[in-house]
């Protein structure tokens, strides 16, 4: 067996000299992981903050492959096991440091990352009996909305969902994972169907916005997205939402009216980018970090706020790290919450629907 932390120790671990081997690499990985610890400890001021926090995940996961292969290894002693333990320990207290030490920007662009799963993805993972439905029967099918029939859990559903893509020629037809008003339009269709047969609406919200093309405007856009509003706001069936990746102003709003509102923990929601705010407010888009921490879009912020009702946890490092667990963690929510409105009798749940949203962004000071 051959131990070499970082490729720093060569060390042979061989029957005659195990322990003395085996300790010096622990030494040797003892070193490795103070140094990440002070680079990390150093990081403030840096600009290059998700560089150093993807660096710091990977030297991470050599030093405790490193440490899993010591603690194979035959012939230790007590002292070297309190150390190997003392070590797993330090990495898991500086992994979850380097975890929640996201700023507002970081899990912007965390929300926009290339291989974080989208609709289809979550769909494909966590419903059974996908048949996708297509069309608004006014004017023509949008990709940039997914819709369907489901199962969840046995359960007949609905689902709708924005639909981004990773390659070119998926983006175009997706549009970017921003919906035209027959997008919209085909989603209350849906919203109606699950209504007719008393079925669960799950919907997953993730786009930058509505499409502000001249031919979105001229069909409607804003009208499509007012009047899913009113709908979903009076719809007879529960509705469960999940902010996968971003929640951008009403193009996401207009298939977010919910009984509950569940934020991954990495994506954001919010009326206008940082990068539309910071160009608003300082005439500069290059203060979008400043702008998204202004904007309170994170899933904390939104939490403390009252606008979601609850944060999805995600897989280490982010969602497009392990796309089966992220939807395993969005299951056991959806499972939770749909129970709990299973519950409410439907004139019960209409008007907390709509309460809950009427009181939003209510704020008293009391003058003493």
């Amino acid at each position: 067996m051959r131990a070499s932390p970082h490729g720093a120790f060569g060390l042979q671990v061989t029957s005659g000299s195990r322990v003395v081997n085996v300790g010096l690499v622990v030494t040797g990985t003892d070193f490795l992981l103070s140094m990440v610890e002070s680079r990390w400890a150093a990081r403030n001021g840096d600009s290059r903050k998700m560089d150093l926090q993807l660096k710091a995940r990977q030297e991470l996961e050599k030093i405790e492959e490193q440490l899993s292969r010591l603690q194979a290894a035959p012939g230790q002693n007590d002292d070297l096991r309190n150390q190997i333990k003392l070590l797993n320990d330090r990495i898991d207290a500086l992994r979850i440091e380097v975890s929640a030490n996201h700023d507002a920007w970081q899990r912007t662009e965390l929300a926009r990352h290339p291989q974080r799963p989208y609709s289809l993805d979550y769909i494909e993972r966590i419903f059974t009996d996908f048949s996708e439905i297509h069309g608004d029967r006014g004017f023509g099918d949008d990709p940039a909305i997914v819709t369907g029939m489901a199962r969840f859990q046995g359960q007949e559903v609905m689902v709708i969902g924005h639909q981004k893509a990773r390659d070119t020629k998926q983006k175009v037809y997706r549009n970017f994972g921003m919906p035209n008003p027959e997008g919209y339009r085909k989603a209350l269709r849906v919203m109606k169907i699950a209504e007719k047969f008393r079925r669960p609406l799950f919907t997953f919200v993730d786009t930058p916005g509505a499409y502000p093309g001249l031919g979105a405007e001229e069909r409607g856009q804003a009208e499509a997205i007012a009047r899913n509003l009113r709908e979903m706001a009076r719809l007879q069936v529960p509705i469960i939402t999940t902010i996968t990746g971003e929640g951008g102003s009403g193009g996401a709003l207009a298939i977010a009216i919910a009984d509950r509102v569940l934020m991954m923990e990495n994506s954001i929601y919010s009326v206008i980018s940082p990068e539309g705010c910071a160009s608003i407010m300082w005439r500069d888009a290059t203060k979008k970090e400043l702008a998204a921490q202004a904007l309170h879009i994170t899933a904390k912020d939104l939490s403390e706020l009252g606008c979601v009702d609850s944060i999805v946890p995600e897989p280490e490092g982010g969602a497009h790290t392990d796309h089966a667990a992220a939807a395993d963690l969005l299951a056991e929510s959806l499972k939770a919450n749909l129970a709990q409105l299973a519950k409410m009798p439907i004139p019960e749940l209409v008007d907390a629907r709509y309460n809950k949203f009427r009181k939003m962004a209510q704020f008293f000071r009391v003058e003493v």
